[in-house]
């Protein structure tokens, strides 16, 4: 009865991500990347560089996906970049406090340092909250491509976050940028 219950527990867990699973982000042309994300690039070789992971089905990989986003979430304090002569500043979060970008990118260290695939992450700016730009961590399953937002301890599925997705880090070719123009406001910019 208790393994029968274990089981009804997961699939209740994973229904809401079924029902629009499966779904990957489109991406089109090449674009530049976001200002601060070279920089950051040079010195987090985990950021752009290939580091090869343990394949997990997909009930184990949104199990870590929703571990590290709701520890991220928990541990940094929101706070905005200090202005700098070199624009944004992409970065780790310093003494426990950062912005969208640097939640994202501790998500994925902490990720690629758990065994999550590399290749299987990737960064996104989006029309976040308020039509300011947001950035948010991909994180590619068989079932599909599932979002880490600092805004929110749950992991969904990109189509149901609300966001309208501009431009993603390219999985494969990871000091790349694609378009990706997706979500509710994508005919406004295509």
């Amino acid at each position: 009865m208790k393994r029968l219950f274990s089981l009804a527990a997961i699939l209740c867990f994973l229904a809401p991500f079924q029902a629009v699973a499966g779904s990957s982000l489109p991406v089109t042309r090449s674009i530049g990347a976001p200002v601060g994300f070279a920089a950051a690039c040079a010195k987090y070789k985990w950021l752009c560089g290939r580091m090869a992971g343990q394949q997990r089905n997909d009930t184990a990989g949104i199990a870590l996906l929703q571990k590290v986003n709701r520890a991220v979430n928990g541990r940094i304090v929101p706070a905005e970049d200090r202005p700098s002569s070199h624009g944004d500043v992409w970065s780790l979060p310093v003494a426990g406090r950062g912005d969208c970008e640097d939640y994202a990118l501790q998500k994925m260290k902490d990720l690629v340092e758990a065994g999550f695939p590399s290749n299987r992450l990737a960064l996104s700016v989006v029309i976040g909250p308020h039509d300011q730009n947001h950035v948010v961590l991909i994180a590619r399953t068989e079932g599909g491509d599932f979002v880490l937002d600092n805004l929110s301890s749950a992991v969904r599925p990109w189509r149901t976050t609300g966001y309208t997705f501009l431009a993603t880090q390219d999985f494969q070719s990871r000091t790349s940028w694609r378009v990706t123009l997706a979500g509710p406001r994508a005919g406004e910019f295509s």
